[in-house]
Formats: structure tokens, sequence, C-alpha cells
């Protein structure tokens, strides 16, 4: 029976510099035409090796994640999550962007000494399979049409940039609206083929803390976008009731099946900043929970596990 998603053992082809904080890890593997290439913020995992422990420690059968779970600490390869950045599945090449956070976890330990020819594993969907992959939050629709005629406001913090960027450039040229990205540094600006209708707006936020410059930035985007679509599905004062305090103890990820109106919001970043904007965007009824994804990707004081 064909598996929604695979494992691929690739090589490092190149390690490309984008900026002080993002890094281009664009990997070789001799069946990556057969990864899948569904473009806007596809997830894939990383596995990452560790001195004295390698690609051929992982586990890779059908029963592979409690294997993996049962290694000992030495032998237990780490897995991450990442955005596919771009597929070329003619060259066999997959792009992922990394954003560099120094030596304080294994990703980013990897992505700083990574060289040409080292081995990793993907875990990605698979082209073979003819249904849903899964790991794909982003709606290509909203209600019953599709986004040439919607307004989206896309934000997030530095480990949301490689998605955000990957759904701007699949949007369709009719598309409107606006997409905020905090970054450390202001030389992490990069480039994007943005529709016309749509501005893309980088905020350096320097030594400040994180969602210092993106939780106004979003608000006011988000009373700028509302009153243009009123009366259209934009929110409403209703959804007050829908917050929940019990998501302020895990990380947040609500993303809608199918989202109404026309205006459409994807935030995601660390999660207490998506929290901050979850609450602050509903009880403005900008959003309901239908028309709006609010993931956290990561949060502060806490490892993917």
């Amino acid at each position: 029976m064909t598996q929604s998603w695979r494992f691929f053992v690739v090589r490092v082809a190149r390690m490309t510099r984008l900026s002080p904080t993002f890094v281009r890890a664009t990997f070789t593997g001799p069946d990556l035409d057969q990864l899948a290439d569904n473009g806007f913020d596809q997830r894939i995992k990383l596995v990452i090796p560790l001195p004295g422990a390698d690609i051929a420690d992982m586990p890779m059968g059908p029963d592979w994640f409690a294997q993996w779970r049962a290694l000992p600490d030495e032998r237990r390869l780490p897995i991450r999550t990442y955005t596919v950045r771009a597929v070329r599945p003619a060259a066999r090449e997959l792009d992922v962007d990394l954003a560099l956070h120094g030596e304080i976890g294994p990703a980013s330990r990897w992505a700083l000494s990574a060289r040409p020819g080292d081995s990793v594993a993907i875990i990605g969907p698979n082209a073979e399979y003819d249904g849903e992959h899964g790991g794909l939050e982003f709606s290509r629709k909203v209600g019953t049409a599709d986004l040439s005629s919607a307004s989206v406001l896309l934000a997030g913090d530095e480990t949301a940039v490689p998605a955000v960027l990957s759904i701007v450039e699949r949007l369709p040229h009719g598309v409107s609206g606006t997409a905020l990205l905090e970054v450390p540094h202001p030389d992490d600006a990069l480039p994007v083929a943005a529709p016309p209708g749509l501005t893309v707006t980088w905020l350096a936020r320097g030594e400040r803390p994180h969602g210092e410059l993106l939780v106004p930035a979003v608000t006011a985007a988000a009373a700028r976008l509302a009153p243009a679509l009123a009366g259209v599905g934009a929110g409403g004062p209703a959804d007050l009731a829908v917050v929940d305090p019990d998501l302020d103890h895990d990380i947040l990820w609500e993303v809608p099946g199918e989202p109404t109106g026309r205006l459409y919001g994807w935030i995601a970043g660390e999660s207490g900043v998506v929290m901050s904007l979850r609450r602050q965007l509903l009880a403005d009824g900008v959003f309901t929970r239908e028309t709006a994804a609010f993931m956290g990707y990561w949060r502060r004081g806490r490892s993917e596990s």
C-alpha cells in the first residue's frame, strides 16, 4: 500500500548563506523526483545526524517512530520540522531555508557546520500517493471561491519566513493583502515575487523581544483590511467566546478546515506571540476561528521533541 509520506536519504549539494539569519540547504538524492511538490507551507521533517550517530542509525521501516523513540539518547537522531522552499524534481533537488540561532539547538548547529556531501534523511510527501498528503495548512480556497478574489494577512517571525515566502510565491495574481515578517536583522529581508496586490513588509527586530514589532504591525494591518471587507465575512464580535485560556499552556495550533469570508489570516511564529495576536484579533472581530490559522511554530524556553 502506497503511503502518503516516506523517507528520502539525501546528501547536501550546497549550503548558501542568504542573510545574517538564513541559510539555504540544497539537498540532492536519487529519488527526490518522488517528493511531492505541493508548495505553500508544506512541512517536512529533517533527520539530523549527531557526532557518533549517523543516518544509518535512523529506523526507516513501517514502525520507525516507535523504534526511534526506543533508541538510547545518544543514538536517537533529532527530528525537526521545516518548510519546503523549492522542489526541482527533474534535477532531484530540494531547497530548505533554515533560520540560524547559533549553537543553541541541533538543527542550527548542523546548519552552521554542514558541508556538501553530508548525509541527512528527509520525511516528506510521497508523489506516488494520489491523495492528500497532509502537513500543509494554508488553504487554497476561501469558502467556495479560490484565492484570486480574497484578501490575505500573512504574518510571522523568522521561523515562519520560509513558509510565508513560499505561500506568497504561489498566490494567484488577483489576491490582495499584506505579509508582515519580523526578523532579527535589516539584511534578513529576502527577495520574493509577490502578486501586485500584496505588499511584503520586513520588520527588523534587533535586540527587541520577539513580537514587539510584529504585534502592533499585525493589529494595524488588520484594522486597515477589515473595514474594506465590512459585511462580507471579515469577522464578528460573537467570537469573543472562543478564546480558550487553556491554550496558553501548550503550543498553539488552530487551523480552520475551510476558511469562510473574504479575509483570510495565516499567522505563525513564537507561540506566546501568536496567542497574543489571536486574542487581539478575535476580540476586535477582525477574524473568527473559521477565517484564520494561528500556529505556534515554537515556544520560548521549549525545544521541539
